[in-house]
């Protein structure tokens, strides 16, 4: 079984530091089935590869009680195709051999860990129960480009068609540490099967590989459900964790931060000048169909409902909690049945690709960039341009340069304490138009709010056409 990885960051044999694997020393590892072996085809500056090799022992296997079960001597246990696919033992493979940049550490390179960079995985022989579109149902919502291949059962014999084994291609930009988890976690989920007894300690090792992910991948049911093996006491304990990662302690924190920028913004009734500005302009663009990323309480959404020119409304929200208080405040339970079908909330992330949010007309993202990760945001701008990719995105964001107008505001503070990052207008220009280049867009600018000569408007809106 043969897995490479590369990357063509530069220099590309940092992947070395990320791996904790000297490119000029090839390393093998004894393991309870076979033995891995990790050695690099190519390492240079411009492009840099590393192999996992795994050898297998089909006998072994079967001395030491795994593989397919059945009888100590049927001729199945020795004559599989476990030694030569990607299947659970790959999983324990990447653990074993790449434990730390599964972790995300690297004492050499530090920063780099927490930066994606460009990577290309491939699998040169991947089961898949489910076949390619299964496949892509579990990799492109996280921001992958697959390439698959699929095998004839023999390509001497045509009639016996196609078999279930492809080779892979994954292609993205992210953190080399996600996809190795990503890997760790989908493999068996692919394979349908796992070489060990599955008890509740893998329930923890989901819910820990799954982390910042799982809970928001459209097929998070079905992964759970085939990586326990279809036992339905462990796979229901790990959906309620997942469901309950978003506890409401964190809610009621998120809605006290989000109170200490209302109070902030108070004197100017900003929020709601910037709801009616970007109303407006969904309106002007004749837009029906509008997604609202980030929705949070649904401020937005309940502004939209009250036009009844918008008949097809989105809200996406990570936390499910906040999603909870959003159809409490909207009072969908008691809402008229025409109004309640113009309007659906969706637990979804920002950060892998979704079907459901392609074929919307228009997308509003309010105050919700400066919360993203930096290192992450490149994975949001696919998801909203490359993949989502309406026609018109409404997007508002704090204009730092107004804040010291706000005289309760520290010198150098952020307007709300999860801010990740707040931009200047000339920054945020940057920025836009840079997305208006890869993704081919057009943008104009708009102040929200009182503008100051000196510092511009405390909101600034940009309206992406295309």
């Amino acid at each position: 079984m043969l897995l490479t990885l590369s990357t063509t960051h530069s220099p590309a044999t940092d992947l070395g530091y990320l791996l904790h694997k000297n490119p000029e020393r090839p390393q093998s590892f004894e393991l309870s089935f076979g033995q891995a072996h990790v050695f690099y085809p190519e390492a240079t500056a411009e492009r840099t590869t590393v192999a996992l090799l795994l050898e297998v022992d089909p006998v072994g296997l079967v001395r030491n009680r795994r593989g397919p079960p059945g009888e100590g001597g049927a001729l199945e246990q020795y004559v599989n195709d476990r030694p030569y696919v990607a299947s659970s033992f790959l999983s324990v493979a990447l653990a074993r051999t790449f434990r730390s940049a599964m972790s995300g550490d690297s004492k050499e390179r530090p920063e780099l860990a927490g930066q994606p960079i460009p990577l290309v995985a491939r699998l040169a022989v991947l089961p898949c129960r489910g076949g390619e579109p299964f496949l892509r149902k579990l990799f492109e919502p996280l921001g992958y480009t697959v390439t698959a291949t699929r095998h004839a059962l023999d390509e001497t014999v045509p009639d016996w068609g196609d078999s279930r084994y492809f080779t892979v291609t994954l292609e993205a930009r992210m953190r080399v540490s996600e996809l190795l988890t990503h890997l760790y976690v989908l493999v068996p989920v692919l394979d349908d099967d796992k070489h060990y007894w599955v008890g509740d300690e893998e329930v923890e090792k989901l819910l820990r590989h799954g982390e910042g992910w799982l809970a928001s991948h459209p097929e998070r049911d079905l992964i759970a459900r085939r990586y326990l093996r279809h036992r339905r006491s462990l796979a229901r304990e790990a959906l309620e964790r997942l469901a309950g990662d978003e506890a409401p302690e964190q809610a009621e924190r998120a809605q006290v931060r989000n109170q200490e920028e209302a109070v902030l913004e108070s004197r100017l009734s900003l929020n709601e000048q910037r709801l009616a500005a970007v109303v407006s302009v969904l309106q002007e663009r004749g837009a029906t169909r509008v997604v609202d990323l980030g929705c949070g309480e649904g401020k937005l959404l309940k502004a939209l409902l009250q036009d009844r020119r918008f008949t097809d409304i989105l809200g996406v929200d990570v936390t499910f909690r906040t999603l909870e208080i959003a159809r409490e405040r909207l009072n969908l339970e008691r809402m008229p049945e025409l109004q309640r079908r113009r309007v659906t909330l969706l637990h979804g992330s920002l950060m892998y690709r979704d079907a459901r949010l392609a074929g919307f007309e228009a997308a509003a993202v309010v105050e919700v960039i400066e919360h993203l990760d930096p290192p992450r945001l490149a994975a949001f701008e696919r998801v909203l341009f490359e993949f989502a990719r309406p026609n018109t995105v409404v997007l508002t964001t704090p204009n730092a340069e107004y804040n010291v107008r706000f005289e309760s505001l520290p010198s150098g503070a952020f307007r709300h304490r999860d801010h990740r990052f707040e931009w200047s207008r000339s920054e945020f220009e940057t920025w836009a138009q840079r997305m208006c280049e890869r993704f081919g867009y057009s943008v104009h600018f708009l102040p929200v709010g009182p503008v100051d000569p000196d510092v511009g408007a405390p909101t600034q809106m940009a309206v992406f056409s295309r």
